[in-house]
């Protein structure tokens, strides 16, 4: 079975934004939240979404971690440009918050969750068409 580095690097860089989440989320967004002036079914709400957001980014990154089996490329394939597709968009989400809803392109730098999540994401969808290319030539990957 070939290696898939695209697949690879997709996988470590989204376990790295997993880390990242986790770690300087709990210090940067959800301990504030739950000390906010929020309604506390909202603040609640968000604190659920902010988890909702971890298990995804864990879920996301051991699937692309996942070693490909021959027997199951193509479910595979299509897990992982899923995940691809739904990352990129998570980026998009940011962006489009940053510039539309904030008004500012100096916000991209304020909310940097784009720049990790749109290369993991477009590695994981390239990595993905990838397995589904038959294996003639295992320096081509």
């Amino acid at each position: 079975m070939r290696s898939n580095r695209l697949l690879f690097a997709a996988g470590l860089l989204a376990a790295l934004t997993a880390l990242v989440h986790t770690v300087a989320g709990t210090y940067d967004v959800h301990s504030p939240l739950l000390n906010s002036n929020l309604p506390q079914p909202l603040s609640l709400l968000l604190y659920a979404c902010w988890h909702l957001v971890t298990v995804t980014l864990c879920l996301s990154a051991w699937g692309l971690l996942w070693p490909p089996n021959p027997r199951t490329l193509q479910t595979q394939a299509v897990l992982s440009g899923a995940i691809g597709i739904t990352w990129m968009l998570f980026g998009v989400v940011f962006v489009t918050v940053a510039l539309l809803i904030g008004g500012s392109p100096a916000l991209l730098l304020a909310l940097p969750q784009w720049m990790l999540l749109v290369p993991a994401g477009a590695l994981a969808w390239s990595g993905s068409r990838r397995l589904l290319i038959p294996a003639t030539d295992s320096r081509s990957n």
